[in-house]
């Protein structure tokens, strides 16, 4: 059994705590994490803290290339690594009582509380001090705005408790800042200006140069506060107000701090004063009224998003989770954005753009949000289409390439087995162009758009085959499948698969509407591409019955998870990289995925004996592992297994399964959760036009519910012990299936649970 870690306390709204572990910081701050889609930061403390920890604060689509090229450099290797970068840390209250400075990793604090309330997004904190013949309680409550997504307010409580207090609090805007991946602590950012005006003190910082002609980003950070500052002070790359308070026992202190963040891919950088005028202006108003319309936007959000759980309270605490974070990372407002698998919550994985949207995100956006917002997603990989053809360029193939990791459509990771091997996430971005039209019935992206970016996703992979005069086939050697744990293998069936899918789903779009589009597949095109449809290698054994998951995975040494001794567990920190190639165990779901995304061409006798082959050889160390087996599980009537599945993507990082979360959440993973219950508990399934469900129960569960956005109806989806219960809440009329069953719902459709 994995040794689960919890930090928090169990609670079906609240991430909360009364412990400050010093131990686990970093984890706790990972937790605690807010964003608004524009910006976000980790469960950082407002006042100093110098022990081990992670300050980190992101804002969407700054980022820096980073120099990648060593001794060992080969040809077609990209030019820079991509990463998010460290930004101002416009939170930062200095607290000192009687002169001596407030510092929670040296002064241990009575009556700790920290509190997430994913409810309304806004992130508390209390505790009480003793300093220097004194006692006091500071309290802090700090949001960032949805509504108003420049605006981030803190506000500052602190009442003395004993004793005579001078409290004095430097509100900062501190811009000196590094990465934890940087070497030799370099510097991303140089200051432009900063001062202070009748209204705000301002700081701005431009990401210094780099030498790939990448934009150099300008951001202005203004603060100002509920009260007059006693002074201003100007130091390197930060601007600070200082205030005093004086008081005696029973006496309380307020101090509202209020931010706004504008940078230059927005409004130019010589217009950021006249726009944080603008702002100022524009979103004025009491805390808390600006704190009421925080409360209300977020209870509009999740008066549709919400998975209601009767029966777990940490199942329900997980999935809410997963659905916090995820909108606090992307809410679809704009198409130039996409879904870092850390979002905000830290610097692994470079906070930039992986297939993890394509495969796992969208099928979450089209139900439970509108159309508009997949569209976006879909509208990012097309305006990076030039940029995907210079991918494939520097390769030396045809067509279009996109890159594994990018922020601007230019692949910019430095992995070879991962950046040129992993090409399967081609397919997964063919993928969501099916998703979404299959999911809304709207053929207008497909038409123009997706036929484009179809079209020469196809071209790269009738490329990128060749063909085996021996085996009178063709074949994919020198790729990574989605088991990263296997390099430069030849024959992955799953990439094999969506190569051939590829090339047959564009044939059939562009026969269908090759009338309406610009994009012209030449009669000699075509019939290569059905050749190769044709005559796809895939591995199979007959023997065992399996997709065989590439050529020579047959002649490693077999053994289930289970032989392993626990201690060697998560072998990617335990294990040689050589020891695991050499080995049998999956990340994530490989074959499986093949399985999971085109289920309706297997046989459940088929899906069984794949899933019963190599589930047990998965090692699930890939945050995307879990939710593909939980779906397949509960459709193969193994209810158990899906609720294990289930549990560990729903509280992957509340419970810290992989032992690392300490640097960052798993954001694209985090759809997962969603995943498992919906399109594994409930079996909706979306495919050849019909919306169909085939829900049960888990057994420690007394029912759930959820809402779905589908081709212009809103449906409520209710399940419990007994009775399955669909209500169209709007929309037309709409044909269903419910356990394999027609009806159509007009207003409700009530069954016995199967």
């Amino acid at each position: 059994m994995k040794k689960i870690q919890r930090l928090f306390e169990i609670d079906p709204w609240k991430i909360a705590t009364s412990t400050l572990d010093k131990e686990n910081r970093r984890l706790q701050e990972s937790l605690t994490s807010i964003g608004n889609g524009y910006m976000g930061m980790r469960g950082n403390f407002e006042e100093q803290y110098s022990g081990d920890h992670h300050l980190g604060t992101y804002i969407a689509g700054v980022w820096y290339p980073d120099k990648t090229r060593v001794g060992w450099w080969k040809n077609g290797y990209p030019d820079y690594f991509g990463k998010v970068i460290n930004a101002v840390n416009f939170i930062a209250m200095d607290l000192y009582i009687n002169d001596q400075q407030v510092d929670l990793a040296k002064v241990s604090p009575t009556d700790f509380r920290m509190e997430l309330d994913m409810q309304t997004g806004i992130l508390s904190r209390t505790f009480t001090v003793s300093l220097a013949d004194a006692t006091v309680k500071f309290s802090f409550e700090r949001f960032l705005s949805i509504v108003k997504r420049e605006l981030a307010l803190i506000n500052l409580e602190a009442e003395v408790i004993e004793g005579h207090a001078d409290i004095k609090i430097v509100s900062k805007l501190d811009n000196n800042v590094h990465n934890e991946d940087s070497n030799y602590d370099e510097r991303f950012w140089e200051e432009l200006s900063q001062g202070t005006t009748a209204d705000f003190s301002y700081l701005t910082t431009r990401t210094v140069e780099n030498n790939f002609d990448i934009e150099q980003f300008t951001v202005t950070s203004a603060m100002r506060h509920d009260q007059a500052p006693e002074a201003s002070i100007a130091s390197e790359l930060c601007v600070a107000n200082t205030f005093h308070f004086t008081g005696d026992a029973g006496d309380t202190f307020s101090l509202l701090k209020e931010v706004l963040i504008v940078t230059s891919r927005d409004v130019p950088a010589h217009d950021h004063p006249a726009k944080i005028a603008e702002l100022a202006t524009l979103y004025a108003g009491s805390y808390q009224s600006l704190r009421e319309e925080q409360v209300n936007a977020w209870k509009a959000r999740w008066a549709l998003a919400d998975v209601i759980i009767e029966g777990d309270a940490a199942a329900q605490q997980g999935i809410r989770f997963n659905l916090f974070q995820l909108f606090s990372t992307y809410y679809g407002e704009d198409e130039r954005l996409n879904i870092g698998p850390k979002g905000f919550t830290g610097e692994k994985y470079g906070g930039a753009t992986y297939w993890d949207t394509e495969a796992y995100a969208v099928p979450l956006y089209l139900a439970l949000a509108k159309p508009e917002v997949t569209r976006n997603l879909l509208k990012y990989r097309h305006n990076q289409l030039p940029q995907a053809h210079i991918n494939a360029q520097k390769q030396g193939l045809a067509g279009a390439l996109y890159p594994m990791v990018t922020f601007t459509g230019i692949e910019c990771h430095n992995e070879w087995e991962i950046t040129f091997e992993e090409i399967h996430r081609n397919g997964a971005i063919a993928y969501a162009i099916y998703n979404y039209t299959n999911y809304t019935g709207d053929t207008t992206y497909m038409k123009h758009e997706g036929l484009e970016v179809l079209t020469e996703i196809a071209r790269f992979w009738a490329d990128r085959v060749h063909y085996s005069t021996r085996n009178q086939a063709y074949m994919i050697h020198g790729v990574t499948g989605p088991n990263e744990y296997e390099n430069n293998i030849n024959n992955n069936w799953y990439t094999n698969k969506m190569a051939a899918w590829v090339l047959r789903y564009t044939l059939e779009n562009y026969n269908k509407f090759n009338k309406d589009t610009t994009v012209t597949i030449s009669e000699d095109e075509q019939a290569k591409w059905q050749d190769i449809i044709d005559n796809m290698y895939f591995p199979e054994d007959q023997e065992l019955g399996v997709f065989v998951q590439h050529d020579t995975f047959l002649d490693k040494d077999l053994m289930p998870v289970s032989e392993l001794d626990p201690k060697h567990l998560p072998l990617n920190q335990n294990w040689s990289w050589d020891h695991i190639l050499r080995s049998c165990f999956i990340k994530q779901a490989d074959v499986l995925q093949g399985i999971y995304f085109f289920g309706d061409q297997f046989t459940k006798e088929e899906k069984q004996r794949n899933f019963d082959f190599y589930e047990p050889m998965t090692v699930h160390e890939s945050s995307l592992s879990p939710s593909i087996h939980a779906i397949l599980a509960a459709e193969l009537g193994m209810e158990e297994k899906a609720l294990e599945m289930y549990e560990r993507t729903a509280r992957l990082d509340l419970d810290n399964y992989n032992n690392d979360t300490d640097d960052g959440l798993h954001i694209t993973s985090m759809t997962g959760s969603w995943l498992a219950i919906v399109q594994g508990f409930a079996q909706m399934k979306t495919d050849h036009d019909h919306l169909g469900f085939a829900p049960f129960l888990p057994s420690t569960w007394q029912s759930y519910a959820f809402h779905i956005n589908y081709r212009d109806r809103l449906i409520f989806v209710s399940v419990d012990d007994t009775t399955v219960t669909l209500k169209k809440i709007s929309g037309a009329p709409l044909p269903i299936k419910l356990y394999g069953e027609d009806y159509t719902l007009e207003d409700e459709v009530t069954a016995a649970i199967v």
